[in-house]
């Protein structure tokens, strides 16, 4: 009775995360780039944050979210303005690369801000800056939940789960493109992708598009 729920929002879940956005690409070159200990908190950030914002929504701080545009307001201007900046950084470095490149079995950590520190402060203001977190993973997935006939906290175990799974996917399967990436001209193809991607959302965050 319990898994058809669970499922759902399974798949509701991946179906919010795996498109391409600001978090996704950001883990992506680390992944690509950086060790263990660079990875893991990365990920675990990434997932924690969602299943702190879903079961957010699930208590019904959707509403408080709805109720305090201004709010939202600054995070989207702060939020935007880190978007661009990043955007901008990955954009000089297709410019000027610093030809880094991964060598056979070499895990240097080559992505900007590969310290775990910086990476995972990195991923929290992608993470937290981003108004649309909080309409779609807070509103949106919120009411989903909230909307469940009966087992709506499986439901909210299926969706943590997404998160939990694409995250660790995403993070440690990036290690897979690492002979790729022993080429310099790699490099600056995932970076013009990453420029855009940041570019693209920063300017829609700003717009209020």
């Amino acid at each position: 009775m319990h898994l058809m729920p669970a499922v759902f929002g399974l798949m509701t879940g991946l179906s919010l995360i795996v498109a391409i956005g600001s978090q996704n690409a950001y883990l992506l070159r680390l992944g690509i780039a950086g060790s263990t200990r660079v990875v893991l908190p990365a990920v675990v950030v990434c997932a924690v944050s969602d299943a702190v914002l879903i079961l957010a929504g699930v208590l019904g701080v959707g509403a408080l979210v709805q109720s305090t545009p201004q709010a939202l307001t600054v995070i989207r201007v702060v939020g935007a303005a880190f978007l661009i900046t990043y955007a901008l950084m990955a954009a000089r470095r297709v410019i000027r690369p610093d030809g880094g490149a991964l060598e056979a079995g070499d895990v240097r950590e080559a992505a900007p801000g590969a310290g775990a520190r910086r990476a995972v402060l990195t991923m929290l203001a992608l993470t937290w800056l981003n108004p649309h977190v909080y309409l779609d993973t807070v509103v949106m997935l919120g009411s989903i939940a909230n909307g469940q006939p009966q087992g709506r906290w499986w439901w909210v175990a299926g969706a943590v789960a997404a998160s939990v799974i694409w995250f660790t996917a995403l993070g440690f399967g990036a290690r897979l493109l690492r002979p790729v990436f022993s080429r310099p001209v790699a490099w600056r193809v995932l970076d013009a992708f990453v420029a855009i991607v940041m570019l693209t959302l920063g300017l829609r965050i700003a717009l209020g598009v």
